[in-house]
Parts: structure tokens; C-alpha cells; sequence
């Protein structure tokens, strides 16, 4: 299979894509107005306790104070325990209003909801992650080999500091890494955690004492494993940061990073550009003829498999289940591409074979595999839904790129033109009653005006004999369909 990253950076926006085999997989996405907050540290202040959430608002410097839960605190008694003890005292216990305090984001703001926020501070680099609070050495459950996470636990092992009280973890990446690059990781990670440490004690409350790396550094950290074949980014200057850090964090990679000079924009490359627009489209189609319909509430992401125009070839339990087969691997994707968070309910097409619903599940879970955001199936409901979660660390592409619609407030749907004529009668109804006036005129959509000129013609010549007042019309042009106005004269 073969790997490519794509990325276009210019002084608004840096886009990247991760390709896979010609199909585009996953997008990042980081806007110089917006940029995600998640690693940042922060000097906050406590704002408010709260003893019955067991948690505190912090002061940060944002719009929204941001949200910290008391299992997040780090207790220093608590140090030998490793990064995350069980949590027993009461939050009055560890926090007081007002408060200093040093925090890490570890989830973007997401709708009206602040960031979350630990204490328990983590620095990541090219191989390791290092856990000023922690203890040990943990290792990534990605790397499969039990003899070589053995080597990694033991040469990490060997070059902690008798007498240091921080743990690390051994990321993926580091996979076949020498000692030696381990040893200046450590190093780096170390000498990091003492500056922001110092910076952290001079910098004034609500204020950023340190951030993460941009995204185009941050996709060379965290993306380049080795089966990446290439990375493609469109602007020199960021290529340069880029060869740079590769030069001190990773050498080997240095050959793979290229700078994209072409007139075709480096998006245009296996159709991104195309497939990012199609996946802000509610429904995708599957090569068969079915598909999927997703829709993203705020509560939970829903879904919905359909057979669509596929009919098979055999019967129609053959045809459910080659359709909900093709649509595990499909909403795998779809989950990574449009960075689908929280609650999912998958609603595949019923199967009467218990055989045939496993290989089904077995089809999703093997997909998931794929995802470098921790996913898990917890059931099958008695309805036949399939319920998972995965981590929602920062905003979904649809709201990212999106907003709902101002028409009608993304509920997806507006009153009919028949539903507004009669509210608007109901309301000249009303206002004449209510008020004394020699005329009544209706300002409202086209679609509407023209309703009541035609369909409704006999029912608002009916009001104007029952109120003994004639009744204008009036199209305004920026009105919405439901959107209308009665004015007395």
C-alpha cells in the first residue's frame, strides 16, 4: 500500500492529506484566525469550583473558561502511582478560586463547550512522549513485536535519571529507532519541560506559556511512519521549517520530504479537493449502487446504510449482506475523513444470519484498524444497531468548513409555502382584532406571494369579505420562505 502526504500552506490556511493507495484518507486542517489549541500550556486561574460536578472552571485567556475535572488534577502524593491515580479526595481539596495553575489543552472548544483541560502535562517528540508527572515507561500498542517493545522498554529504561520522578512513552514511530535518537529525544523532551517550566512561573495568569508546533511540523511528528512514501507540501518557506526539523529529529526522513513546484495545485493530485467537497454532501454513494446517509447532530452522529439501486445477483439476504460488507469499509473512511467524534450509531440493512452480522462487525472492526484515533465498538443493540465511540479530540470537517444554514438554524428543513399562508392569515386575523387600520399589507417570499395569489386565492378573498379591509401583497426578495411581515395602514 502505498502512502503519500499532501500539504498546501499559505499565510491563511495549511491543509494537509493523507493519501492512501490513490484514496484520500484523512484531512488536517489549520487556519491562522483559528488554530486548534490542543497540547497548548497555559497559566490559568481558577474561576469556579464546583464540589457537585467534581470539577473547576479555568480562566485561560479564551472566550470560554475552559473545563478541568478533578481526575485530571495531578496530586504530587499520588506520584508513585503513575500519570492517572484514582481519584477519591474532593475537588475543594485540590483546587481553591483563585488559584494559579498550570494546564494543558487536551480538546478543542466544540460547540458552546469550553476546552478541556489536564494537569498532567505531556510533551511529545519525534519517538517519545514525555510525562513530567508520570512514572515508568509505557510502550505504543502499535508496535506488534513483543521482542522489540522489550528493547524499546529496556533502552529507555537505562537512560531515565535515578533520581527523576517523570515517565515516558514509547510512540510508534519509534519502532527500530538506536538508542542513540531515543537518548536525544530524552534530551530535547528534558531540556523542553525546564523551559516551559521557568516560563510558566513568570508568565501572568490567562496567558500562553507554550505552543504546539504548526501543522506542517506537526504532520512530520506525528504522520511520517515508515511506510509513507512521500511528503508533498506547495510553499518553500514551510518546506525549509520542514527539512530543518527532519534534519534534527529525523534524518532518515529528509529524502521523502519534497517541495511540490508544479502549476497543478498539489491538491488537484488524486482528486482531494474533489473529495473534500463530497464530504460535506450528507449521503455517499457506494461503488454497488447503495449508500450511506450521515447525519451529524449534536448529541451523536447517526448512519444509515441503504441498498439504493444494487439488486445482486442472488437473493435478497445475499444483496443486504454484499451492501453492508461494502459500507463497513466505507463508514471506516468516512469516520477519518470527516473526523467523526463521540457517539455513532450505525444503522446497517437488517440481516436475518447470525453469520452473516458477524463477518459484517468483523468487516467494520478490521477497517477501524486503520484509524490512529482510539475507536470502540461496545455493542449491538436489540434493534440491530451497531453503537461506537471515537475520541473527539477537535471539530469535525463539516464544522470546521461549515456553518448552519441561517435560514434554518440546521435543523436541515424549512415551513412549506402552503404552512406559511396559513400562519399569515391566522396573523392578519389577529392584528386586525387587535388593532384599528384602513388596510392590511403581507411582506413576504416570492414562493409565498405567489401561493397566495393562486392556490389560496379563494381563502384570502374570503378573510378580505369577513374583515371588510382589503389585503396587499408585497415579494421581498430577502425574505425566507418562513419569513413574513403583516403591516397595518
Amino acid at each position: 500500500m502505498s502512502v503519500e502526504i499532501l500539504i498546501n500552506a499559505n499565510a491563511h490556511e495549511a491543509r494537509a492529506a493523507v493519501v492512501e493507495s490513490g484514496v484520500l484518507q484523512e484531512v488536517f486542517l489549520e487556519r491562522a484566525s483559528r488554530r486548534g489549541l490542543i497540547s497548548n500550556i497555559y497559566k490559568g486561574r481558577v474561576s469556579r469550583v464546583l464540589p457537585g460536578m467534581q470539577a473547576a472552571f479555568i480562566e485561560i485567556g479564551l472566550e470560554r473558561t475552559a473545563f478541568l475535572h478533578a481526575s485530571d488534577i495531578f496530586d504530587p502524593r499520588h506520584v508513585d502511582m503513575g500519570i492517572e491515580p484514582p481519584r477519591t479526595e474532593e475537588i475543594r481539596s485540590l483546587l481553591t478560586e483563585g488559584d494559579d495553575i498550570l494546564v494543558q489543552v487536551v480538546k478543542d472548544p466544540l460547540g458552546t463547550k469550553g476546552a478541556r483541560l489536564t494537569t498532567f502535562i505531556t510533551l511529545p517528540s519525534r519517538h517519545l512522549v514525555y510525562m513530567p508527572q508520570g512514572r515508568g515507561v509505557g510502550v505504543s500498542a502499535r508496535i506488534e513485536y513483543e521482542t522489540e517493545r522489550d528493547r524499546l522498554r529496556a533502552a529507555v529504561q537505562g537512560l531515565l535519571e535515578p533520581e527523576g520522578n517523570a515517565g515516558f512513552i514509547v510512540r510508534t514511530a519509534a519502532e527500530d529507532a538506536p538508542v542513540e535518537a531515543l537518548r536525544a529525544d530524552m534530551a530535547y523532551l528534558r531540556k523542553l519541560w525546564e523551559v516551559i517550566r521557568q516560563r510558566g512561573l513568570r508568565t501572568a495568569p490567562g496567558r500562553l506559556v507554550h505552543a504546539d508546533l504548526p501543522l506542517h511540523l506537526r504532520i512530520l511528528r506525528d504522520m511520517l511512519r515508515p511506510e509513507v512514501d512521500r511528503v508533498l507540501i506547495d510553499q518553500a518557506a514551510a518546506h525549509r521549517e520542514m527539512l530543518d526539523f527532519a534534519e534534527t529529529f529525523m534524518p532518515d526522513a529528509l529524502p521523502r520530504i519534497e517541495l511540490y513546484a508544479q502549476r497543478r495545485p498539489v491538491f488537484e493530485l488524486h482528486h482531494v479537493e474533489e473529495e473534500i467537497q463530497k464530504a460535506l454532501e450528507r449521503k455517499v454513494p457506494l461503488k454497488s449502487g447503495g449508500h450511506l446517509v450521515i447525519d451529524q447532530t449534536e448529541a451523536m452522529t447517526t448512519i444509515d446504510v441503504n441498498t439504493g439501486a444494487f439488486v445482486g445477483h442472488r437473493n435478497l439476504e445475499e444483496t443486504i449482506f454484499r451492501t453492508n460488507l461494502e459500507a463497513a469499509v466505507a463508514i471506516a473512511r468516512q469516520m477519518r475523513l470527516r473526523n467523526l467524534g463521540g457517539i455513532i450509531i450505525i444503522d446497517f440493512i437488517d440481516m436475518q444470519e447470525a453469520e452473516h452480522r458477524r463477518q459484517v462487525l468483523q468487516a467494520l472492526e478490521r477497517a477501524l484498524e486503520f484509524d490512529h484515533v482510539k475507536t470502540s465498538i461496545s455493542s449491538v443493540s436489540p434493534l440491530g444497531l451497531v453503537e461506537m465511540t471515537r475520541k473527539r479530540t477537535r471539530e469535525s470537517l463539516e464544522h470546521v468548513l461549515c456553518q448552519a444554514c441561517p435560514t434554518c438554524e440546521g435543523r436541515g428543513f424549512v415551513k412549506t409555502a402552503e404552512t406559511v399562508c396559513y400562519e399569515v392569515f391566522r396573523e392578519v386575523l389577529r392584528q386586525s382584532r387587535q388593532f384599528e387600520c384602513q388596510q392590511l399589507m403581507v411582506l413576504a417570499h416570492q414562493d409565498v406571494i405567489e401561493r397566495l395569489l393562486d392556490e389560496e386565492s379563494a381563502g384570502l378573498g374570503e378573510l378580505e369579505l369577513a374583515l371588510g379591509k382589503p389585503i396587499r401583497l408585497q415579494t421581498e426578495a430577502l425574505y425566507a420562505v418562513d419569513q413574513y411581515d403583516v403591516v397595518l395602514m
